[in-house]
């Protein structure tokens, strides 16, 4: 019997720290481990105990380009425990907000991290020798994400601006029409790159049958919010009852929990399940951007995300043009101290990261402060079906000749593929085994 390991100790091109372990005998994958070993995070821990006001400070610093998400995922949730329903500027203020963040997010992932894959080049500054004007573009269309979030939240990374219930203050009018102007003069750089990455071919050895999950919009167009979790099998389930249907498990090599959709096994979130569950909805050019990229339907391939999240890329720069017209439109609300009402509750709520669909918890005592909290991310959610994309796609390359180094990069495309947010997935103690902690195990 022939045995062998790969080992991957680093995992590059992704946030945060993680490896990929593979153990195969006679030519068939017996093991796959995602290992995960980002230092522990502790955040629902550190939020015991804290008043309901000094909770997004606190959430907003698990990740540098996750804040954004993770402000607005809160503070619906706490709104939701208080019983505050937020005006629709507020409302339309946070999707800019949450559009911004899609657009620094996959801008990144897409010109610098995901593309020299593609171009089989080890790093963006390869590809940036051999394609100066996408790859400057692309960064060129990350500082207009961090604009915006800078514009809305107050700064670029951990906004301060938005609270409970609204905003400190109203985002300066002569920024929001230069926003307008940079999002207008995206568009066709935008159709040079959709065309770039048109031409790209993408291997079928990826291919596994998918379970998808997104939120339903809440109106009928796609939008990053939702009212219900719906998957690619039928099922729909309330948000509200989401710890029903994601079930969250440890393992012995990760830091991070894995999740399972309740009697349906891994599945996966993000902009090729919000694609494929509600692409119909799409509008103008990133209609057709999805004909184009897309023109027989969304395959069961985590390769195509990258496609996928150029999709969303075009509609965040067409939708963003929309939210800021209806602002500048409308009229601006008095800025206001005014405290908020405080009582005991539970709040839940879910929305469209660039990641996938975010969870967010919090139970209130009758003085406004935090009981019980927690978080599920997107990343935490895709890692169990990280591994079976990469056992699968592992077996299905080795049914070929391949030598152990090109056998590690397809990999690695893999798993970057999914644009692994690890710093926040990690959110687990772990906790000795008492004979261990006794000495005598």
């Amino acid at each position: 019997m022939s045995k062998r390991t790969l080992s991957i100790p680093h995992l590059g091109r992704v946030e945060g720290h993680g490896g990929i372990y593979v153990r195969i005998e006679d030519d068939e994958v017996r093991e796959v481990n995602l290992e995960v070993y980002e230092g522990s995070r502790y955040y629902e821990a550190l939020l015991r105990g804290k008043h309901v006001d000094d909770v997004q400070g606190i959430i907003t610093r698990v990740c540098a380009i996750c804040s954004a998400s993770h402000t607005v995922a809160a503070l619906m949730a706490l709104e939701d425990a208080l019983g505050i329903t937020v005006s629709t500027r507020t409302h339309t203020l946070r999707g800019l907000l949450l559009l911004g963040s899609t657009i620094e997010s996959h801008a990144l992932h897409i010109f610098a991290l995901a593309l020299p894959d593609f171009f089989h080049v080890p790093s963006v500054l390869e590809l940036a020798a051999s394609h100066p004007r996408e790859v400057t573009f692309g960064l060129k269309l990350k500082q207009l994400g961090n604009r915006i979030q800078g514009g809305i939240g107050g700064r670029a990374i951990h906004p301060v601006n938005p609270r409970i219930g609204g905003f400190g203050r109203e985002p300066d009018l002569g920024e929001l029409r230069a926003i307008r102007e940079e999002l207008e003069k995206t568009l066709e750089p935008l159709a040079g790159a959709v065309e770039l990455i048109a031409s790209l071919p993408i291997p079928a050895w990826a291919e596994r049958p998918a379970l998808f999950l997104a939120l339903r919009p809440y109106e009928e167009a796609f939008r990053f919010r939702g009212v219900a979790i719906v998957t690619s099998d039928g099922q729909e389930f309330a948000i509200d009852r989401y710890r029903d249907v994601v079930r969250e498990f440890e393992l012995p090599h990760s830091h991070a929990k894995h999740s399972t959709l309740a009697g349906s096994g891994s599945y996966m979130t993000g902009s090729l399940a919000r694609l494929k569950l509600f692409g119909h909805y799409l509008t103008g050019r990133a209609a057709a951007t999805r004909d184009r990229l897309f023109p027989d339907g969304v395959p069961d391939n985590v390769l195509w995300n990258t496609r996928a999240q150029l999709v969303e890329l075009v509609h965040c720069a067409e939708h963003g043009i929309e939210l800021i017209d209806e602002l500048l439109a409308s009229p601006r609300e008095p800025e206001s101290d005014a405290p908020h009402p405080i009582r005991a509750g539970r709040g839940v709520a879910a929305i469209e990261v660039p990641r996938g669909v975010l969870f967010h918890e919090y139970v209130i005592n009758e003085e406004g402060r935090v009981i019980e909290a927690n978080v599920i991310t997107p990343t935490a959610q895709n890692l169990a079906n990280v591994e079976g994309d990469l056992r699968s796609a592992a077996q299905s390359l080795l049914r070929s000749p391949i030598d152990d180094v090109a056998l590690k990069d397809d990999l690695e495309m893999v798993a970057r593929a999914y644009d692994p947010c690890i710093s926040c997935s990690v959110h687990v103690t772990r906790v000795p085994h008492p004979a261990a902690a006794a000495g005598t195990g």
